[in-house]
């Protein structure tokens, strides 16, 4: 399965963008402003990136992006403001209301874990091509 991540809109603010499956809106996203790929301050770069589930104390269950060039621990979990909540994160949300800041986030990430945990039932690898 393929989600892809389509930037839409990216300032020092932060960088949003939509998350589709098949060319189908599946949620927004926020994630932190490009700042040359650093650790736990910038989002990740462009690529395609495998999706595993992980579960943490902190965040119970969530996605983890494997081989991120130069980063690890980049997750996918609720965040409603990026730059407040997101270490180089992706966080779904149901719209956005500001650069780098949504509402619901927790529904869209719901949202998407249904949509990638029936592909993981079915033994199918889910990858995010962030675009």
């Amino acid at each position: 399965m393929n989600l892809i991540l389509n930037r839409l809109q990216a300032s020092e603010l932060g960088t949003n963008g939509e998350i589709t499956v098949e060319g189908k809106h599946v949620c927004y996203t926020i994630e932190r402003p490009w700042l040359d790929n650093q650790r736990r301050i910038s989002c990740i770069p462009t690529g395609r990136y495998q999706l595993k589930p992980r579960f943490s104390q902190k965040f119970k269950y969530h996605l983890i992006l494997l081989d991120v060039p130069g980063r690890d621990l980049i997750l996918i979990h609720p965040a409603n403001d990026a730059i407040k909540e997101l270490n180089g994160c992706i966080a779904p949300v149901s719209d956005h209301t500001g650069i780098g800041k949504g509402v619901k986030s927790v529904v869209a990430f719901v949202r998407v874990m249904a949509i990638v945990n029936f592909a993981f039932q079915k033994n199918e690898d889910v990858f995010l091509q962030v675009t």
